[in-house]
């Protein structure tokens, strides 16, 4: 199973909005050390309900001031109209052209959803108050969302943001090469045209990553996850051997023609640079 469709390689990294003054400074310091690998543009993410907003565009700012293009999130559950179209003019105001549109959680303490239910219904709303100014990416999930009931649902939910406007999608990270084009063979017999882009984590705490991929649906592979249960408190041998799997998954997934990468830096620039770098991208 390989990406039979030719589409222009885009590589990427995403960043959150730090809630400290000492986030904030290494923040920069790591937009400095990845700025020299020329990414197509660095996204940052949004809490639940817009949560994180204020942060997210003080990010989204200091991106753009340093000369790169920036990619902000949108969440839709929990929010309105009308803050959304807000957040759009802002966004265009500040000369972007790229969106990641998601659902997004409920911010702890509310129980009702709002206008929005779903991201194909927020990628259709940015698409009737801007048209085509925005390259929308969404998510996609190769090994399930886990709220889907079954692949068949998912694939289906897929399909409906793709249809409702999107220009492209970013994965959620796996480790298994097959999950990833087993999906895209999947979306292209539901009629799915738009680029999917495999998501990337490196490897670097195993603790930190047994606690997202199971709250994200993410599955470590049991060799993967033996072996690095075996290295203990061994930061350096854990570190050695992700970079090591890691990189095998970037190779694998460029060489079967997968449309690029984006790589969920966690703020941090030396393990992204390093793959980035033995890559030769």
């Amino acid at each position: 199973m390989e990406s039979k469709k030719n589409f222009p390689r885009t590589f990427s990294c995403e960043f959150f909005p730090p809630k400290t003054e000492q986030g904030r400074a290494n923040l920069s310091v790591t937009i400095d050390e990845l700025g020299p690998l020329r990414p197509a543009y660095f996204s940052c993410t949004y809490g639940a309900g817009g949560s994180t907003q204020d942060g997210t565009t003080d990010t989204v700012k200091e991106i753009i001031r340093k000369g790169f293009a920036a990619a902000p999130h949108i969440t839709c559950i929990g929010s309105t109209p009308e803050k959304i179209k807000t957040l759009l003019d802002g966004y265009i105001a500040f000369g972007i052209k790229r969106i990641v549109a998601l659902r997004g959680d409920l911010p702890t303490g509310l129980d009702q959803a709002g206008h929005f239910l779903y991201a194909d219904q927020l990628v259709a709303f940015i698409r009737q108050q801007t048209g085509d100014h925005f390259h929308i990416e969404i998510a996609a999930y190769p090994e399930k969302h886990p709220q889907a009931a079954s692949i068949q649902e998912d694939l289906l939910h897929f399909k409906k943001k793709a249809d409702a406007g999107a220009s492209a999608a970013i994965t959620q990270y796996f480790f298994n090469p097959d999950a990833y084009f087993r999906f895209v063979d999947d979306c292209a017999k539901f009629g799915v045209t738009i680029p999917i882009v495999p998501g990337i984590m490196p490897i670097t705490n195993y603790k930190q990553l047994a606690r997202f991929s199971e709250s994200c649906g993410a599955e470590i592979p049991r060799w993967v996850a033996t072996r690095l249960e075996g290295y203990g408190d061994d930061l350096e041998a854990i570190r050695a051997f992700g970079l090591d799997v890691t990189l095998r998954l970037c190779e694998t997934l460029l060489e079967r023609g997968a449309p690029g990468l984006h790589f969920y830096t966690l703020n941090r620039a030396e393990p992204t640079r390093t793959i980035w770098k033995q890559l030769r991208l």
